[in-house]
Parts: C-alpha cells; structure tokens; sequence
C-alpha cells in the first residue's frame, strides 16, 4: 500500500499498521511523516522506542534481535529502523526481506529511507517493505503548487487567505518548502484565526527567499520568465559568480538536447536519463512533462549564445553579462516572444556564434 504524505493523517485516523517505510525529496514532509507515525504509536501504547542506524558498520543481525526482544518495562514497541544511504546492500536486502516475511508482534516497525531513484524502489528489498506494510512518499511540492498548499497548512491553523496573498508568500519563500511552513507557522503566532488581510502578510513575512543557482534548471524547463528574471537578479544581488550561472544553465540546455534528440531516435526513458546525467524522480518528471516544448535548433543557438556569453565574461568581448544571462534563459525557455525574437547586438556575438558547434553531445 502506497500512499503520500498529505493521505497519511487521514489514515492513521482509521488505523495504525505494524510496518510503515517512509521515503522522499522534501525533507521537512518525511520528518512531519514520521512524527505522526511516532505520535499515533505513543497514544496506542507503543511506549518503548528503540532507534537502529543502518550506517557502515551496522550489523544487519542486529534488526532480527530487535525485533524479537522483549522489553521487561513495556510490552509494546516502535522500533526505528533508519537507512541514511538508502542503500542496505546484499547483507540488508536479505535481512529486510526476511524481516518482513516475519513481522514481530506488538511491534511497530518505522524505516526512514532518503529519496530512492527508480532502480531502488525496483530492488527486492523496497518491494518487500512495499508488500509488507505502507509506503509513504514524500513528494516534492512543485512550485506551481505552492500556493495551494500554503492555503492548506493555513486551514489546518484556521486561518485563510486570498489568491493573491499566496502568491505573494510563494514568491517570497521561492520555492523553499521548510521556509514557508515557518512563515505559516509565523501567521499563526501573530494573527487571530480567520482571514487575513494582504496588507497583514506582507508586513509580516520576511524575504527568505535564498536564490539558489542549482535550482535555474527547473525554472528553465518550466519556462516561467517572472520567476527566472527574479532568480537571476538574486543571484546577482547575492555576489554568484557569472560562469557558475552560466554553467549551471548549460548543464541544463545540454541536458534538453540530449534527451531531445534521444526521444528522436527512440530511447527509451531510462537509457536517456542516464546519458542526461539526470538524477532523482523529480527532475525527471519535470523534464518529462516539458521537453516537448524545445527544439534542437533551440537548444543549439542558445548554446551558441552561451559561448558568446562565455567570451564576454573572459573579457574578449564587451557587454553586460547579467544582461545577456537573462536574455538566454528567456529565450530558451520561451516565455517571452518579443525577447525571442531580439538578436544579441554585442560586437562580434553573430561571429562568434557561427563558428560554435552543437555542444550537446
């Protein structure tokens, strides 16, 4: 059984199961997710917690024991069960398979995993678990989605809020999960329940958006030109290095490419994420759901465009290279026709750009 993090409340309301394995990217809803598990434990009169750490000098002998002792001061038991790695090895896979062939009595079982890729939740270890118990994942919350679910941790403190108000606290946090429960969490400190006024949280939240260079992949992919002109303005006001933007955003259009002309050729899935170098679910969906937008003639003038960027940090050419860093995300990703349709009017760009190969492959 399989379920999210935001269906885990509604079930733990209707029952409490001997094996949960709780997995994810956003760290904040495993550790909500694993409190809850804790807590539900605890009022059914769990009392006993015992923490096992699967790190690189565990015993995998050790889970079999713990599941098997009896405590002399309580009868029922949460036993914790942590994999940092994600990656139990031979010696663990069996163990865990055999753990849940045998789930001990009056135990509750909890094992935390970090984010598994596809071949992970493939191995006979992770079905085992899956089979055995309830998988809850914690998904990444897009940033589209953000403001929904910002209105919903503020109905859970009962309060509300307009379209525009989350918005504008999405905006401010940038995507960061773990800074917009603290900002909701803030509203409800200084505000009574009920609505609350734009005015009101404008005020009170605090800009703690923090621009991360690392994160222009997916604002490229998703095309959003609001919010790729906001982050390469931060990135600028926070000192980044150009040729780290630069890089970050080539990594990206390179990455296009590759699985562009995959898909052409009929790649599966799989073989392409591997050559694209992309790691983790999440970016994959992302890349999944908007590489039809792209083309390979997109993606080779804006590496050509790249180059000549490349050059005018180096100093072999003059112009504003912020400037120049804004107009190649806009035109990649497409967001805004009239910037599309400009040329870069550097002295020595349309040279440069012609003698500049397809660097995709």
């Amino acid at each position: 059984m399989r379920i999210t993090t935001e269906q885990l409340q509604q079930h733990l309301a209707r029952e409490l199961k001997p094996l949960y394995t709780v997995f994810g990217s956003e760290p904040l809803l495993t550790l909500e997710a694993s409190d809850r598990i804790r807590a539900k434990s605890r009022g059914e009169g769990y009392a006993e917690r015992e923490i096992l750490t699967a790190d690189s000098g565990f015993k995998w002998r050790q889970l079999a024991i713990a599941g098997n002792s009896q405590s002399l001061f309580a009868s029922k038991k949460l036993l914790e069960l942590r994999i940092p790695t994600g990656k139990p090895g031979a010696e663990g896979s069996e163990a865990l398979q055999a753990y849940c062939e045998a789930l001990p009595a009056d135990t509750i079982t909890l094992v935390c995993l970090p984010d598994l890729d596809w071949r992970a939740q493939k191995a006979g270890w992770f079905g085992a678990l899956d089979r055995a118990g309830v998988m809850v994942e914690a998904k990444v919350v897009p940033r589209k989605a953000l403001p929904q679910w910002i209105a919903g941790r503020l109905k859970g403190q009962g309060q509300q809020a307009d379209a525009e108000t989350l918005d504008f606290v999405a905006n401010r946090v940038e995507g960061n999960l773990m800074a917009a429960y603290q900002e909701v969490q803030k509203l409800a400190m200084v505000f009574p329940a009920g609505r609350i006024a734009f005015e009101q949280v404008r005020e009170a939240v605090l800009d703690v958006a923090r621009y991360d260079v690392f994160n222009l992949g997916e604002a490229l992919l998703e095309g959003e030109a609001l919010r790729l002109a906001r982050m390469i303005d931060g990135l600028r006001g926070e000192g980044t290095a150009p040729p780290l933007v630069l890089w970050a955003m080539c990594e990206e259009i390179r990455a296009i490419g590759k699985v562009v002309t995959g898909m052409s050729s009929g790649k599966p899935l799989t073989m392409l994420w591997r050559e694209a170098k992309l790691w983790g679910a999440a970016h994959q969906n992302l890349m999944q759901q908007n590489v039809k937008r792209f083309s390979l003639a997109q993606v080779t003038e804006a590496l050509r465009h790249a180059a000549a960027i490349d050059r005018m940090i180096k100093g072999l050419v003059k112009g504003d290279v912020w400037d120049e860093l804004l107009q190649l995300a806009l035109r990649f990703a497409r967001s805004a026709p009239a910037v599309a349709a400009r040329r870069m009017t550097t002295a020595g760009h349309d040279k440069v750009a012609a003698n500049q190969p397809p660097l995709f492959y």
